[in-house]
């Protein structure tokens, strides 16, 4: 399949019809997305689909917001966006991550997002809540991982979130023990006009979470 070449329209059938393989080389090979539909089609193996698939996809949706910006208007999958932002896998939740800074232009698309991130904020905040010491690690850093890559989507919305509800975030976030989740609060406070919580995160005991106030 690596030989042959695949027209554009060929391309958008595999990505409908064909199997792992055949879709994971067509995302890559993807060059643009001409319309609605087209797009539609490629964010449609963004989540529930194989890893390879989910990552490729992620990758050229990345590729493509960046180099064809005549074309962002098309990716306005904003719940799509949101679910695959808590991906297994940390590569889709960084590409993801940066795609949606650029999408993030589009209001409609950023008041949906955030409402489906806020979600999965407050479930993580939950299931944290009621995990006894006795459950599996797995079972902690399942929640811990997603909160980790909700918070680093928030870094790029501090303007569009009411400060009140940002400031409950970050500070239900701050008594987290895993240093990764308090260092991603220091990220965004520093962002902010929390001054409490910044002098708070400055005094942290892990030297990574000072080292923010410090760069």
């Amino acid at each position: 399949m690596s030989a042959k070449s695949f027209s554009h329209s060929e391309l958008l059938e595999m990505l409908q019809t064909g199997n792992i393989p055949q879709k994971q080389l067509a995302a890559l090979r993807l060059k643009e997305v001409n319309n609605q539909t087209e797009a539609d089609i490629l964010v449609s193996n963004l989540t529930g689909c194989d890893g390879k698939i989910r990552e490729a996809v992620s990758l050229k949706i990345n590729s493509l917001l960046r180099e064809k910006p005549e074309c962002v208007k098309f990716f306005n999958q904003a719940e799509v966006f949101a679910d695959a932002t808590i991906d297994i896998n940390a590569n889709i939740c960084r590409l993801i991550v940066e795609s949606v800074e650029i999408l993030k232009k589009d209001k409609e698309f950023t008041k949906v997002y955030l409402e489906k991130v806020f979600g999965f904020i407050e479930n993580a905040f939950d299931e944290l809540d009621k995990i006894a010491f006795r459950d599996k690690k797995y079972v902690i850093n399942k929640q811990l991982f997603k909160l980790y890559w909700c918070l680093e989507t928030l870094k790029n919305f501090v303007d569009d979130i009411e400060s009140a509800k940002l400031l409950d975030i970050l500070e239900r976030s701050s008594k987290e023990k895993e240093y990764t989740i308090r260092e991603k609060v220091a990220q965004i406070a520093v962002l902010t006009s929390f001054e409490e919580l910044k002098q708070q995160l400055q005094k942290d005991e892990n030297y990574y979470v000072r080292a923010v106030f410090e760069s």
